[in-house]
């Protein structure tokens, strides 16, 4: 974006501006005085009733060490997003809330909004628990356990907060992985050498008989970790470092998870195998020299993969972590889908365009990459509300299967937004501004576009058109509201 486009481009951001103060603990006459503006200017600025400048887009750069991007984004506009999604559901629906205090609520009241989606998914979680397990239930304790929040979408919501991104954990991994360099050796090795050297740990490959169904297991009582043959070296490189992580840097892992999570044991335990697993990503592939290299690369995630060693998924999923400050990458999403449309990975380091509850359209490239497994697919996808989306899909297995039994197939989907399309190399030999972008849906209920062949459900919003005489493309006819 240019200087000039965003000179003439009114910024207004002042509940973000008031949450910077407010988490760096300073007053408004401080933070005015090293933005170099009026306290009484910052004070109209943090109730939007002035636009945030050029200016002071900068000192908030210079001072605090922030990306001028991160006031730019449509944060507000992926939250409006969301709620309106949660206003779809039967029991919300005829409130008819407008979308104009949807956008007043966004910007202003953030954590009453945050409140308001932790409470849905705890409905959704105790909803689905009812409809499925009715009869199993035969207590009160039981009933409160499942109108509990699911400790998985809390830790997920953790992540959504954090934009997928935890600089302390990628500085520790970076400083790590620059002293294995100087060694000369290949990183397992390297791995497995540290966790015997500093911590008595023995690091074996054992054979399917043995593993049976587990890929990683460290035995405490006779320190020795023992990880699968089933997975490829990428694999294997990435358990090792895993596990590396706990015994390096537990402290760190646990401070973070109490922290992020100051309430629940399982949403604890379950954030440290996220952070340890974030951790091992980040040494096999270095913050700078990942970054650096995919920029170099167009994000070319094949060549990446054989620069570090790295599988696919592993690639596509880091890809969504560079959110540091000082050397942002493209602000990506990803995916993982199977082949019936369940959602096993939804990751963001930007806006999110996608439902956070139930499956995908099926006009998305990413149920065709099924047809061809192996090919990476492209394509340019428009939403309803016409915003435009680079997509880039492909298959993968996670691990090898033994003959006979059941392989597990997943699609990858990796996005971002068209405005950073023309930095990747799937686009290079593309004409981006002629390319007809395929209209979809963010899901069935949500997506109101008629003459849809792949409909599987009518639109939550619109009331149902029901006419004996007549039978249209679409399964479902609905009425403008």
């Amino acid at each position: 974006m240019t200087d000039q486009s965003v000179a003439s481009r009114k910024i207004f951001a002042g509940a973000r501006l008031k949450r910077l103060r407010r988490e760096r603990q300073i007053t408004q006459a401080r933070m005015a005085e090293e933005l170099e503006v009026s306290a009484s200017y910052l004070n109209l600025m943090e109730r939007n009733q002035r636009p945030i400048t050029v200016q002071v887009l900068i000192r908030l750069a210079d001072v605090y060490g922030l990306d001028p991007r991160e006031f730019m984004e449509g944060e507000a506009n992926q939250t409006v997003g969301e709620i309106e999604q949660l206003l779809t559901d039967p029991v919300l629906r005829d409130a008819g809330v407008p979308r104009a205090e949807v956008q007043d609520a966004a910007e202003n009241s953030p954590f009453l909004l945050a409140a308001m989606q932790r409470l849905y998914r705890a409905y959704v979680a105790a909803r689905e628990a009812s409809q499925t397990s009715l009869n199993e239930r035969a207590d009160a304790d039981r009933t409160e356990a499942i109108l509990r929040e699911s400790p998985v979408d809390r830790v997920r919501a953790v992540l959504h907060t954090q934009r997928n991104h935890f600089d302390d954990v990628d500085a520790a991994a970076e400083s790590l992985a620059s002293d294995f360099a100087l060694t000369g050796h290949e990183l397992f090795y390297a791995i497995s050498e540290h966790l015997r050297a500093r911590h008595g740990v023995r690091v074996r490959i054992l054979p399917l008989e043995v593993m049976g169904e587990r890929l990683r297991w460290y035995d405490h009582h006779r320190r020795q970790l023992m990880i699968s043959e089933i997975l490829d070296p990428p694999g294997r490189v990435f358990q090792a470092a895993h596990q590396l992580a706990f015994a390096d840097y537990d402290a760190l892992l646990n401070e973070i998870a109490v922290r992020l999570l100051p309430e629940g044991d399982v949403e604890r335990r379950l954030m440290r195998i996220t952070l340890a697993n974030y951790f091992a990503a980040a040494l096999m592939m270095p913050y700078g020299k990942f970054h650096e290299a995919a920029e170099l690369s167009g994000y070319d995630l094949d060549l990446l993969g054989a620069k570090f060693g790295a599988s696919y998924e592993q690639i596509a999923h880091r890809l969504t972590t560079l959110g540091r400050s000082t050397a942002r990458g493209i602000p990506f999403f990803m995916l993982r889908v199977d082949a019936a449309g369940n959602v096993s990975k939804r990751l963001a380091s930007g806006r999110f365009p996608f439902a956070q509850f139930g499956g995908t359209c099926a006009l998305w490239n990413l149920h065709a990459a099924f047809a061809e497994p192996g090919k990476v697919q492209t394509q340019v996808i428009e939403l309803t509300d016409n915003s435009r989306w680079f997509s880039i899909a492909r298959t993968v297995r996670p691990a090898v299967t033994p003959y006979g039994a059941i392989e597990a197939h997943y699609s990858i989907g990796l996005g971002c937004e068209m405005r950073y399309a023309s930095r990747l190399v799937y686009a290079k030999r593309l004409d981006l501004n002629a390319i007809e972008a395929t209209p979809i849906g963010v899901n069935c209920r949500l997506c109101e576009r008629t003459a849809c062949p792949q409909r599987a459900a009518p639109p939550a919003l619109r009331p149902l058109h029901v006419d004996e005489s007549m039978r249209t493309i679409a399964p479902f006819a609905f009425r403008e509201l």
